[in-house]
């Protein structure tokens, strides 16, 4: 990984550049003589960078885009303004962490990202790109939006996804209450509207924020509209889009939410529910049936992980496995290499990971191991989480088996406590980050 970069000369240029930052009137070219053309002004600071008017601008008029075309009425330009604002500063906290963690998507994951989206969408990488323009999106923009969001979503997996264990006895518990709930209650399609409640807040906080949940509750109750209050106060991060949730099993709401859910009708808005989080509020938008596939394809896999990080760059990591691979065609036991290399947590089991349905894992991942033969070991194979060597160790055509339904269980409990854990991480960064709000010095 990069060190840090020693500051030199160029230190100077870096702490102009900060004084200016600290001063509140509007940045200004100078025209000839008496003239001046306003260029952009300050609208926040979050730690030691800038957000500018013409940046939150630019996320307005996209944010609008959306609710547009999801028909969404739109929210008042002031409360539109700040929440879009806040989702700049969240997205900024988070980016800057992965900066100081060293968190980097390179060149390379990224055309193969940008490739298999336009794969997805059948289209060419030259047509994706026409397409992109043609709805008004630069290529050059929305490749940088894809890094950003590749950075979050890596840094979440690291920093909560990755902390999080289930034990056996929860999976018996559930698997105990659930019994015959999740085929008879479906799917549900939640509008949500979180009031965040900062973390360590004082009393006159936590009933400032839960006022102004009870102020969407009013509003709902005059025939306010869900998804434009969702726009306006939700500080979640389906907010901007009307507070959708999308389609939901009910197994695998958050607890707090498929309790309330599940008594709740077509159109029906919940009370102000409290959790560490702070207060929500939600609405049945839609319900539907659905029950698994009884037959599935499953591969036995095993895998060695190398992780790439401050020690490790990419080219270690894949040069390595390579290494290990020519060992393995040679005779070498792969679970024992996979015991003593495996920077994942399956090295103890030599690197099994069970049986594996179509997609439990990464679309790169199980694009390699389904064209596999038995026993045959991948060249190494690049994912989010590092980099694989990977092995299928047999194949089988199987209902949902015990261990079928404990898998499902554990990736259910898991998603239930991410959703909660990434809030109240997202809040402990805001509340550690220093931020200054200038939309009022106009």
């Amino acid at each position: 990984m990069d060190a840090k970069t020693l500051l030199s000369s160029g230190s100077r240029l870096t702490l102009f550049a900060a004084i200016l930052a600290s001063f509140s009137w509007p940045v200004v070219a100078q025209a000839p003589r008496s003239r001046v053309t306003l260029v952009d002004r300050i609208v926040a600071v979050v730690n030691s960078e800038v957000i500018t008017q013409n940046e939150l601008q630019q996320q307005i008029e996209a944010s609008l885009g959306e609710l547009r075309r999801r028909g969404t009425p739109i929210p008042p330009r002031e409360a539109l303004e700040r929440q879009v604002l806040d989702r700049i500063i969240t997205e900024r906290v988070q980016l800057q962490f992965a900066k100081e963690t060293s968190t980097r998507v390179d060149e390379l994951e990224l055309d193969r990202t940008i490739t298999r989206i336009a794969e997805a969408n059948k289209l060419s990488l030259p047509g994706f790109r026409s397409r992109l323009e043609g709805d008004g999106i630069s290529f050059a923009k929305f490749r940088e939006d894809l890094r950003k969001e590749i950075l979050i979503a890596r840094i979440r997996e690291r920093e909560v996804d990755s902390r999080i264990n289930i034990a056996d006895s929860e999976i018996e518990n559930f698997l105990l209450e659930q019994k015959d709930t999740a085929e008879s209650l479906g799917e549900v399609r939640l509008g949500h509207i979180l009031v965040r409640v900062p973390e360590q807040a004082s009393p006159d906080q936590v009933e400032r924020s839960r006022a102004r949940a009870q102020e969407v509750i009013a509003r709902l109750g005059q025939g306010g509209d869900f998804a434009q209050l969702a726009a306006a106060y939700s500080d979640a991060p389906d907010g901007l889009k009307g507070g959708d949730m999308g389609w939901r099993a009910h197994d695998r709401l958050p607890e707090l939410f498929a309790e309330t859910v599940v008594k709740m009708k077509i159109a029906e808005v919940s009370g102000v529910l409290r959790s560490p989080a702070g207060f929500h509020i939600l609405r049945v938008i839609e319900r539907r049936g659905g029950s698994a596939p009884l037959m599935a394809e499953q591969s036995r896999v095993r895998h060695i992980l190398v992780r790439t990080n401050e020690l490790t760059s990419e080219e270690e990591a894949k040069r390595k496995l390579v290494l290990l691979r020519e060992r393995i065609v040679n005779g070498t036991d792969f679970a024992e290499l996979a015991r003593l290399q495996s920077d994942d947590s399956s090295a103890a089991r030599g690197g099994d990971l069970g049986w594996i349905s179509p997609g439990d894992t990464l679309p790169e991942f199980e694009r390699v191991f389904s064209g596999l033969k038995l026993m045959e070991v991948s060249e190494p194979v690049k994912t989010q989480f590092g980099w694989h060597l990977i092995q299928v160790l047999e194949r089988r055509t199987s209902d949902v088996s015990n261990d079928r339904k404990r898998l499902e269980a554990r990736k259910v409990l898991r998603d239930r406590r991410s959703d909660e854990a990434y809030q109240d991480w997202l809040r402990q960064m805001r509340d550690r980050a220093y931020v200054e709000y200038r939309l009022e010095d106009r």
